[in-house]
């Protein structure tokens, strides 16, 4: 069988409490994880921006992935890396040892240019 796709998502994390956390080395080393989850997921990350209280991150992917178990993994790979690397961050995780909201924003984009999504 044989399968063509283009499947595009629009994932965004919000940090817990949305609390401004990262600063320019940490959505550097975040984009780092991502890139490399997002490899061994068999996804292809496109693009990546944050700010100090969230990121997004916009995903090819294979119909065989669900966008909520790849935000998932995203999610507590990054944490956990963030916490190995940036122990200073721990004052930010209130109650849990963890930088993220529980939820998460998954969107699907069905083929629009990048150009558009931007605006």
């Amino acid at each position: 069988m044989h399968c063509v796709f283009v499947l595009h998502a629009h994932l965004v994390f919000v940090t817990k409490y949305r609390h401004k956390v990262f600063t320019d080395r940490h959505l550097t080393r975040l984009e780092d994880i991502m890139q490399t989850v997002c490899a061994n997921a068999d996804t292809e990350p496109v693009n990546f921006n944050g700010d100090d209280n969230h990121v997004h991150l916009l995903v090819n992917f294979p119909p065989s992935v669900a966008p909520s178990k790849l935000a998932n993994n995203l999610k507590g790979v990054s944490s956990r890396r963030l916490r190995q690397q940036f122990p200073d961050l721990v004052r930010h995780y209130y109650r849990a040892n963890r930088p993220w909201s529980g939820s998460h924003f998954a969107g699907s984009l069905g083929g629009a240019p990048l150009t558009v999504l931007r605006q």
